[in-house]
């Protein structure tokens, strides 16, 4: 998140509420997978999403599903022009044409991820933390306006309350708590704080660990999780 770098970039600035197109049917939830793994079908992580997904629509037929491949999306750079357009747009309100239509690249992402209901993410575990293109993904939903906010009274306020999320981990080593590797891992914490950040309650996480064992306690450790994570989406 690009937080620390704004806190004194808006200060007298009133910032709306979070934007994006409402759903046409208020009582249908939809629910927002974002891949982050680019394994395809050898990808632990997004088989399990998969088994959560699939039991997801079994238990809430009404519910809407989207998914998300962040390898696959076309997400604009967040860097030194990008950065010009969101001062020129939000604080000093003197952006060029050219600066708006770059800010609104990455508005317009930012608001098709604000109008999930429910978030399911798959994410393995690349070096402790998380897969780059997830990074730069969560970079640019991030915005000020859209789904948090600063003031000098309030302070970080964010904008995604009652929104829910479940979290679909995978990683070679054993993280899980009273792991010897437990505080290794930079991959959960970060997820979760980020989600808090924006106001998401992280409603269940299931991790598929270690995947760098032997095949036959390999399997035991997939058909363990993919069964949690169906029973998790069940009850919803």
């Amino acid at each position: 998140m690009r937080t620390c770098a704004v806190t004194d970039a808006f200060p007298r600035m009133p910032l709306p509420t979070p934007r994006g197109e409402p759903h046409k049917d208020a009582s249908v939830t939809h629910v927002l997978h974002i891949g982050a793994s680019p394994g395809g079908a050898d990808s632990r992580s997004l088989a399990l999403a998969d088994a959560f997904l699939d039991a997801w629509r079994e238990a809430h037929p009404e519910d809407t599903q989207e998914t998300v491949d962040v390898w696959n999306l076309e997400l604009p750079e967040f860097d030194a022009s990008m950065i010009a357009a969101k001062f020129a747009v939000l604080r000093a309100q003197n952006a060029t044409a050219g600066q708006r239509a770059q800010w609104e690249r990455a508005v317009r992402v930012s608001q098709q991820f604000n109008r999930a209901d429910v978030y399911v993410f798959s994410v393995p575990m690349w070096n402790y933390g998380l897969p780059y293109r997830l990074k730069h993904y969560i970079d640019i939903v991030t915005l000020p306006g859209q789904n948090w906010r600063w003031s000098r009274d309030e302070g970080y306020q964010p904008l995604l309350g009652g929104k829910r999320a479940f979290l679909m981990y995978s990683s070679a080593g054993d993280f899980s708590e009273g792991a010897v590797t437990q505080y290794e891992d930079y991959q959960k914490p970060y997820m979760r704080q980020w989600l808090r950040f924006l106001g998401i309650e992280t409603a269940g996480e299931i991790a598929l660990a270690p995947t760098l064992t032997d095949p036959e306690n390999l399997a035991r450790v997939k058909e363990d999780a993919m069964g949690r994570a169906r029973r998790l989406a069940v009850q919803g």
